[in-house]
């Protein structure tokens, strides 16, 4: 007698007959494939929802032993998850039936081995996720009884087989549920979010349900610095603040969420409004980056590159650049409510960083090659000018200076007056070591000349005196000519 009659014999007869009955089989294994079967078109749901398997289903998950039961419950729960797909009856069943609380304790059970049976989980999880479809009240039961522990315990299973179905279960009860995404965002949900992030980071993810709430806890509201500070190592302020660096300030689960975030906003770009506390926190956090990358060694790979302080500056400058180049992004409290994202990182001094950062690095690899070593040169200051930390920093932060200076005069009159017009020129070509440094130089000396007399004469002084040769300038559509009369310089338009 095999391990699948053993356990039939311990079912109750009551519990067996109807689905012997529904299936016209005479074994608990050929039945439960029979009525899976049937359960996967809506026809076949609706028939059985009419005869009422759901709830005979349920008592036979109570009833199976675990984990001698484990194959005859795995086709429970997969008969249950196709019962509940969209048919209305079979997912009010559930909930009037307690399948909650059923799913509940098989989950518990599952989680509780030394080895979690991912497979069970998962399955169980995906019933929920069904059920979770159908609206308000089924959604508030789910959670009302896995909020917040059941929750925190299941996103401690680090598998991607179980993290993106229970992800699934989590957005469906925010997204249909007044309220239910404060309680998510607050002191008791933030934990879930965290171990959830763990997870992914260690295991991965296939669906986007992960992201979608991300976008919500992080981009649509203004929860991501409490979510940052839970993945610190340590005690570390994630509001920009300074604090001794050291170089295991940021863990990897850092690295990946601003990883994932920097997708998601890319992704989002014209569509979403960024809270100003996430963008203060993710340039506090591209500062306090900066301090910790001057100790590391520096990576020839771009992103990721396996070092979780140059994959922290990395993705946060990417964010940085995504961010200026969005549109407006209103603060959430009132006295800043006039000051977009963008204008917050200019007051707080985002473009006289770059510049400073710009200027530390060596020259591009075509400048450096062009570079003749003669005696006169003086080679003591290469000595201090720094490599890029990682394929592409050069390029990014030109990025979000040229994204900066679309259409603000306030930043083309800080980087002329700073003296930065002539380095930026200079990123208007080719680098083996930052792919598209050139278009996006070329994007950043448009913005800045544009509208601008007073940079457009700066370049033509610099030209005019051999201080730099730009050929791109005839891309643009631009020419260096003298005035007769003045004989100074000027920008002429000749597109």
């Amino acid at each position: 007698m095999g391990d699948a009659s053993l356990v039939e014999l311990s079912i109750p007869q009551d519990v067996l007959q109807p689905l012997f009955s529904a299936s016209n089989s005479s074994s608990l294994e050929e039945t439960l494939e029979n009525l899976i079967e049937a359960s996967r078109t809506d026809v076949g749901r609706s028939g059985l929802a009419s005869k009422n398997i759901l709830p005979i289903v349920l008592q036979l998950s109570q009833n199976l032993p675990y984990p001698s039961g484990r194959h005859l419950l795995l086709s429970s729960l997969k008969l249950l998850r196709n019962l509940c797909a969209g048919e209305v009856a079979n997912q009010d069943a559930f909930v009037e039936q307690n399948g909650v609380g059923v799913v509940s304790n098989i989950l518990s059970s599952a989680g509780l081995l030394s080895d979690p049976d991912y497979g069970t989980i998962r399955m169980g999880l995906q019933v929920l996720a069904n059920v979770s479809l159908a609206g308000e009240e089924h959604q508030r039961a789910i959670w009302h009884k896995f909020f917040p522990d059941e929750f925190v315990a299941l996103a401690r299973v680090r598998s991607q087989e179980t993290s993106d179905p229970l992800c699934m279960v989590i957005y469906a009860c925010c997204d249909g549920c007044p309220g239910l995404d404060a309680d998510l965002c607050g002191d008791f949900g933030l934990p879930i979010v965290e171990e959830i992030v763990r997870t992914a980071c260690v295991a991965g993810f296939r669906e986007d349900w992960l992201k979608l709430i991300l976008s919500r806890i992080c981009l649509e509201e203004p929860h991501f610095p409490p979510l940052f500070s839970k993945l610190c190592l340590f005690g570390a302020s994630s509001n920009g603040e300074d604090i001794e660096f050291r170089n295991d300030l940021f863990s990897s689960e850092h690295a990946f969420l601003l990883k994932i975030i920097s997708e998601i906003l890319n992704e989002r770009l014209n569509d979403i409004t960024v809270p100003n506390e996430f963008t203060s926190c993710v340039f506090g956090i591209f500062k306090r980056s900066v301090g910790v990358t001057n100790s590391v060694l520096q990576c020839k790979s771009g992103l990721p590159t396996g070092s979780t302080a140059i994959d922290v500056l990395g993705y946060s400058l990417i964010i940085l650049r995504d961010i200026c180049a969005g549109k407006r992004s209103l603060g959430s409290s009132e006295e800043d409510d006039s000051m977009d994202a963008v204008d917050m990182l200019l007051s707080s001094g985002l473009v006289e960083m770059l510049l400073c950062l710009l200027g530390e690095l060596e020259p591009p690899t075509t400048i450096r090659k062009g570079l003749k070593q003669g005696e006169n040169q003086d080679s003591s200051s290469s000595y201090s000018l720094k490599p890029c930390p990682y394929r592409g920093f050069r390029r990014d932060i030109v990025a979000v200076i040229g994204n900066c200076a679309f259409g603000r005069k306030q930043v083309q009159d800080e980087i002329r007056q700073k003296n930065g017009i002539l380095l930026l020129l200079q990123q208007c070509v080719t680098d083996e070591d930052n792919p598209f440094l050139r278009e996006w130089g070329i994007w950043t000396v448009r913005n800045l000349l544009e509208g601008s007399t007073e940079n457009q004469h700066a370049v033509a002084e610099l030209e005019l005196q051999g201080s730099v040769e730009v050929p791109e300038l005839t891309g643009l559509g631009l020419r260096v000519e003298v005035d007769p009369k003045t004989r100074r310089a000027k920008l002429v338009n000749i597109s």
